[in-house]
């Protein structure tokens, strides 16, 4: 009797762990990822005779593996999209704190936009400066 229940529990075991993994995953929220634009944005900016670099670690905050991927797909018009808008501006856009910010904002809309035309949807949660260098 003891060796049928032992092997009852035995057999029986594996499904409950199963099925309170299922229950888990299914239950889960979405996991937020962050897509970082490798290698960073490197380009000049300005006008006037003295060329002004700047060089941009960004990542893109996404929510979900689908959303992800999409990004990594669109990685290469989104960096185009980025050189862009970096190409425009001036030392004074980039000179101060608010500066930056104001930037950043800018080029989260920027990449909503292209997603948004690509994929039918923004995708994209947040964009943040790892660094943001210019010179």
């Amino acid at each position: 009797m003891k060796a049928w229940i032992a092997l009852l529990l035995a057999v029986a075991l594996p499904f409950t762990v199963q099925a309170k993994e299922e229950e888990s995953e299914a239950g889960a929220a979405p996991q937020v990822a962050y897509v970082s634009l490798v290698p960073a944005i490197v380009g000049n900016f300005g006008a006037g005779p003295k060329l002004k670099f700047f060089k941009a670690d960004i990542a893109l905050r996404v929510t979900g593996s689908e959303a992800e991927d999409k990004v990594e797909h669109h990685e290469p018009l989104i960096r185009n999209q980025l050189v862009m808008l970096f190409s425009q501006q001036t030392e004074a856009s980039l000179g101060d704190l608010e500066a930056k910010e104001k930037l950043r904002q800018e080029a989260l809309k920027q990449v909503r936009q292209v997603l948004e035309q690509e994929e039918g949807r923004p995708l994209v949660d947040d964009l943040l400066f790892n660094n943001l260098i210019i010179q």
